[in-house]
């Protein structure tokens, strides 16, 4: 496990603290849970993502790609 240190605004951390302390949980598990809900993933569970959203859509994989490519140039106004 790796360790990481963030600079939080003392009432953003308070906060943070607060939440945990309510909810009974550590302050870990709460940034992880919110890192998950925004998206992020290891490459792994990612790639499981991909895979089972197309095998859901019934694209190939170059077909799919293409689409993931068109849309994210469409999303980022390229």
């Amino acid at each position: 496990m790796t360790r990481l240190t963030i600079t939080l605004q003392d009432d953003l951390h308070r906060a943070l603290k607060q939440t945990a302390a309510r909810q009974q949980r550590s302050i870990t598990s709460i940034i992880e849970e919110s890192l998950r809900l925004r998206g992020i993933r290891d490459q792994a569970s990612a790639r499981s993502l991909v895979d089972q959203a197309r095998a859901r859509s019934g694209l190939d994989a170059d077909t799919a790609l293409a689409l993931a490519v068109e849309e994210t140039r469409a999303a980022r106004g390229q």
